[in-house]
């Protein structure tokens, strides 16, 4: 058997399979071991092949896809360090959901473990993360061994995109030589289905993952507890906000329960159905006698671990009381272990039944109190404008965002600033954020995935130490079909720390925390050829949309002082605080 060619015709089955299932984009990173499935995906014809230099960028590109369309792209590397870079994004895909495929290329298994160049333990490589691992057999011309290649793409495929979502990592070892090869002669007398696939263009295996939807009895149980005068919904980021936000909305409405939406949970921005969507949570339950007046008879609560340490006090407030978890996901989502109920089900089947079901509201004195507390927030809010701080981005950035564009947040502070000052609005905005893990690298190569989803404009904001862990990322701004405009906060430094008790302790502090950069990101800008801008807070809501309108990606700098910063938040949360205690009586 030629190598080449049962390199070139395994190559082309795999990938012929993922395009029956849906597959379109592929991330790619250059190199030679993934020759066979790079051209393989190249000759197909049927995927948007996009290239990137770094492979921690090709990655966060390819969830950003994932995460906009709910349908995996595949990422594709070499073997050794080049597949190891893969591992912030798919620890990401893993803990927010994000479908994933990542297909890697290896040494064959005579060059492992025997100081062959560039081969490192490839089997298992991202530990638990990903939802499944295989390592694919040696490229084989045999009618049973393709077949089995075939099946397994459409596996991988279902499992990714199967809720929950998650990454597959699938390992190729492939010998040489890599080129492709003329095959026809090799596959004389091969079983032809396994050779051209199902007829008709039809995928291999077709696959279908059921959701857990709740049985009777267990909705039964449910809405015995919510039968209550002083509940509330809490709605944390979602991996699928555009269906489980709108059915946290219809619960609110059937119910009447006040709602606690994250901004990430799809719930926060778009009609309210009803359901009365409180502003301002964040600010006021950080009042110890505020949030114990606010106490409720029963929590629903849906989505992963909310943005707000607030309402996660809260929570853990009242821990005594009955709270109920929904969820549909494989990973436990109640670290403050604060619940009594979990239900193992579909979040927007069950809210959805449980809407329709529920015959009882809660008083009107529970929901004129939370109002009351909103109203006092809001008003508390508009009169202590002044000098600007860093949340102040959000009105303007909220008013800029279409609904066929996206917005996403970076972690540290934006996302939480948006969740602080990005109050609820009818407006249907697509919000977006790497929630899983949290972390801060690959935000620029996201927001780029996400927008190449888009029909409409994505606007991303982040700050400059998130800019500075992607730079790698602006790269990205070759794809014509994927213009982002970047509002930049820059603080000059890690601004989030200054809200830390640790900010006290200088003269350790600054260097060692803080850690000023001095850095100059408009060169980064230029580097690429990106539209750079300085603006200001209040110039903002004119610079965005002139951005936008122009169509291709843009960085809008806004800076801030850290310190001054700090000083201008608590005077502003300082002032919620007291206005909503005074207005609670």
């Amino acid at each position: 058997m030629s190598r080449g060619a049962a390199n070139t015709a395994w190559a082309a089955c795999f990938v012929d399979e993922l395009a029956r299932a849906g597959v379109r984009e592929v991330a790619l990173a250059p190199g030679s071991r993934s020759t066979p499935l790079v051209l393989a995906f190249a000759r197909d014809g049927r995927f948007r092949m996009r290239v990137h230099l770094d492979e921690r960028s090709a990655a966060f590109f390819a969830l950003g896809v994932g995460k906009a369309s709910g349908v995996p792209a595949a990422v594709v590397t070499t073997s050794g360090t080049a597949a190891a870079n893969l591992l912030p994004a798919v620890v990401e895909s893993a803990q927010s959901e994000v479908p994933l495929l990542v297909l890697t290329a290896d040494r064959p298994p005579r060059l492992r473990g025997a100081d062959a160049n560039q081969a490192i333990d490839q089997v298992h490589l991202f530990g638990g993360y990903p939802k499944r691992f295989h390592e694919v057999g040696a490229p084989t011309l045999a009618g049973p061994e393709l077949r089995h290649l075939r099946a397994l793409a459409c596996r991988a495929v279902a499992d990714a995109a199967g809720a929950p979502a998650g990454p597959v990592h699938l390992n190729f070892p492939f010998d040489k030589p890599l080129e492709p090869t003329e095959v026809a002669a090799h596959l004389e007398g091969v079983d032809p289905v396994a050779v051209v696939g199902r007829p008709d263009g039809a995928p291999f295996v077709e696959v279908h993952r059921a959701r857990a939807v709740p049985d009777e009895s267990a909705l039964g149980v449910l809405l015995r507890v919510l039968e209550t005068d002083s509940g509330v919904v809490v709605a944390g980021p979602s991996a699928e906000p555009l269906r489980d936000g709108p059915a946290a909305r219809a619960l609110a409405g059937a119910t009447g329960f006040p709602l606690l939406a994250d901004a990430l949970s799809g719930a926060r921005f778009g009609p309210a159905d009803g359901a009365q969507v409180v502003a301002g949570y964040d600010l006021f339950l950080r009042d110890p006698v505020v949030a114990e007046r606010l106490t409720p008879s029963v929590v629903l609560r849906v989505g992963a671990s909310p943005t707000s340490a607030a309402v996660l006090d809260w929570l853990a407030l009242h821990a005594g009381i009955p709270q109920i978890v929904v969820d549909g996901g494989s990973r436990w989502k109640d670290h403050g272990v604060t619940a009594h109920t979990y239900s193992g089900a579909d979040v927007a089947a069950t809210l959805e039944a449980l809407a329709s079901a529920t015959s009882r509201r809660v008083s009107d004195d529970w929901t004129a109190l939370w109002r009351t507390a909103e109203g006092a927030a809001l008003a508390a809010l508009r009169a202590s404008a002044g000098e600007p701080h860093e949340g102040d981005v959000w009105p303007a950035v909220l008013a800029s965002v279409s609904s066929d564009g996206a917005l996403f947040v970076s972690n540290s502070m934006p996302v939480r600033d948006l969740d602080a000052f990005g109050h609820p609005a009818d407006a249907a905005i697509h919000a977006l954020g790497n929630r899983g893990a949290s972390g801060i690298d690959g935000i620029v190569s996201t927001a780029f995935g996400i927008a190449s989803q888009r029909e409409g404009p994505v606007v991303c904001v982040l700050g400059d130490l998130a800019l500075f862990h992607d730079q790698n990322g602006l790269l990205w701004a070759r794809e014509e079909d994927a213009p982002v405009v970047f509002v930049l906060v820059d603080n000059d430094g890690g601004g989030i720390f200054h809200m830390l008790p640790v900010a006290d302790h200088e003269p350790h502090f600054t260097p060692l925390v803080a850690t000023p950069h001095g850095l100059d990101f408009r060169h980064a800008a230029e580097l690429h050829g990106i539209d750079f801008t300085d603006t200001s807070v209040d110039a903002l809501g004119d610079a965005l949309p002139r951005a936008l309108a122009a169509g291709h990606t843009a960085v809008l700098r806004v800076r801030t002082e850290r310190a001054a910063n700090r000083r201008r938040r608590e005077d502003v949360v300082e002032a919620v605080k007291r206005s909503v205690r005074e207005a609670l009586g």
